[in-house]
């Protein structure tokens, strides 16, 4: 985990992209456009992040009262570009912003997403 903190503090989409894809139920897809990565948890999408820009910026779910305070907080983390603002934050990851944040806010989009989905999906993600 150290070594995951530390890299995605350096801005390496890789390690972003494996983090992600080891929590269970997640796929990764490409809906709208071939350089937009999307993670989604049982089809409902928690992260995305552009593969063309040079920095690791990521949009991530976020509790609207977190949202507001994490915005006033940091300076690197904005309302969602393109995305539902009272929801999303992008996260432009860089050394502002402490390591060990990036994972609690993919860990809290992740586990808002989760919480939200039907019955049905919560004991197919449980089954997995």
């Amino acid at each position: 985990m150290f070594l995951a903190l530390h890299c995605l503090a350096m801005n390496n989409i890789e390690d972003f992209r494996n983090y992600c894809l080891r929590k269970k139920g997640v796929t990764e897809e490409f809906p709208f456009d071939e350089v937009t990565l999307v993670f989604k948890v049982m089809g409902k999408m928690f992260a995305l992040t552009s593969l063309k820009d040079l920095s690791l910026s990521v949009n991530l779910k976020c509790n609207p009262e977190k949202a507001i305070d994490l915005r006033e907080q940091f300076e690197d983390i904005q309302p969602g570009y393109h995305m539902n603002k009272k929801h999303w934050n992008t996260v432009d990851v860089s050394p502002s912003i402490p390591p060990k944040l990036v994972i609690e806010l993919i860990d809290h989009s992740y586990n808002l997403v989760v919480s939200g989905l039907t019955k049905k999906l919560k004991a197919e993600l449980a089954d997995l």
